[in-house]
């Protein structure tokens, strides 16, 4: 069992040799907007989870995550070899490429927080001028005699 510490700077290392490679080595077009976000490593240092995500190239364009996993996977050989030099550790670590969901979370959660202040809105609108549908004051008060 590997150092914590260790194992977080080795995931951090793995994350800049991919991200570099990805951008300077390998010439897959499906490549060309895929951002490295996370590296997850083992306790043991055998395996590395590399956690990616995948730009639209305009606002409107929806991008091509399944393109973008076929090219990791076709390249994860190359990658592994480009990890292997860069770190120099004695075994070099399996890579599994997971996209990473987090920009789409947070996209789902900003339209959920524009919806709510929009029905909070919306409240405020209809509560001003508003009457109270009983009396002024609805608490029973005893009766003076």
């Amino acid at each position: 069992m590997a150092d914590r510490t260790r194992a977080r700077r080795l995931a951090k290392r793995i994350g800049q040799i991919v991200a570099s490679a990805i951008e300077h080595e390998i010439k897959d077009p499906r490549l060309g907007n895929v951002t490295i976000t996370d590296t997850r490593i083992t306790g043991d240092l055998r395996d590395a989870t590399v956690y990616y995500t995948v730009l639209g190239d305009s606002v409107d364009a929806q991008p091509d995550i399944a393109g973008a996993a076929a090219a990791l996977e076709s390249a994860r050989g190359v990658l592994r070899t480009k990890v292997g030099e860069g770190t120099g550790v004695r075994f070099t670590p399996t890579l599994t490429f997971v996209a990473d969901t987090m920009p789409d979370d947070a996209r789902r959660i900003d339209e959920l927080l524009a919806k709510a202040r929009e029905a909070d809105a919306e409240v405020a609108r209809r509560a001003t001028g508003a009457q109270p549908a009983g009396d002024a004051d609805p608490y029973r008060t005893p009766e003076e005699d």
